[in-house]
């Protein structure tokens, strides 16, 4: 869609790619669209060239084929995150309980809505940002969301009778948090990003939990990197859950998906 007001796109572009915006052409489209002034234009020019994130800049992300809403400070979806809604899809049979541990915007629990039919569907983040852009998102898709670490804000009675637990925990060692780019570690909350001194260190808490709070034959799935991957399995052995490993080269992206043995 055209801007209601003449533009040098071009040159946009242009500067766009000297502040090192991969793909100028997409992202000089998308803020002409978002834009309806010359200064609104200017303003979101300036603000992604010092390195804000484009998805904060607009408000939303594309996941899975559909629009997240986003806010400042944020966790923005990414998109190797669409092997975990594979994988977690995959493993779940009809009318699951569900959870999405960590949740950020709501965008992994806004996808699993989409692709199943639960009878209970809640998402859950200790960030109040979060939560709050969570429950915007998920707003008339029968889904509740917590505020709180991990399984601590869900209700006593699902303990044990959950199907799937999903979780985008943060796993980046916590040394190498400094080396995430810019749009990352300046503009995201700190707590999404942080998963302590090897990276594991809150999927291993939502393994305990998932332990105890999934019924017999309910899975947990889980984002990690491949390189993390066999030590999160054997944690996952170490708990009696039993998993296993799916990777997307296109998409550089690893899930483990473990199952309560029952």
């Amino acid at each position: 869609m055209a801007p209601p007001f003449r533009t040098d796109r071009p040159a946009l572009v242009h500067r766009l790619r000297t502040a090192g915006c991969v793909y100028a052409e997409d992202e000089a489209d998308l803020l002409l669209a978002a834009a309806d002034t010359p200064a609104a234009l200017a303003d979101l020019t300036e603000r992604r060239v010092a390195g804000e994130p484009l998805e904060h800049l607009l408000g939303w992300a594309e996941f899975c084929g559909l629009r997240v809403a986003v806010a400042p400070g944020v966790f923005v979806p990414r998109g190797r995150t669409a092997l975990l809604v594979d994988a977690a899809a995959a493993v779940t049979g009809p009318a699951p309980a569900v959870v999405d541990l960590c949740c950020g915007s709501g965008a992994t629990t806004v996808a699993l809505a989409h692709r199943l039919a639960p009878r209970w569907l809640a998402a859950a983040d200790i960030d109040p940002a979060a939560v709050a852009c969570a429950r915007r998102n998920l707003a008339g898709l029968a889904a509740e969301v917590f505020e709180g670490d991990l399984f601590a804000p869900l209700p006593e009675h699902w303990r044990g009778r959950l199907d799937l637990v999903v979780a985008n925990a943060p796993y980046v060692p916590t040394d190498a948090v400094a080396l995430m780019p810019p749009e990352a570690r300046l503009h995201e909350a700190p707590v999404a990003l942080d998963g302590g001194p090897d990276g594991l260190a809150v999927l291993r808490r939502v393994a305990d939990g998932a332990a105890r709070w999934l019924a017999p034959g309910g899975h947990l799935a889980v984002e990690v990197s491949a390189v993390q991957a066999d030590a999160l399995c054997a944690a996952f052995d170490a708990l009696g859950l039993m998993p296993s490993v799916r990777q997307d080269e296109d998409l550089d992206a690893t899930a483990v998906i473990a199952r309560r043995p029952g």
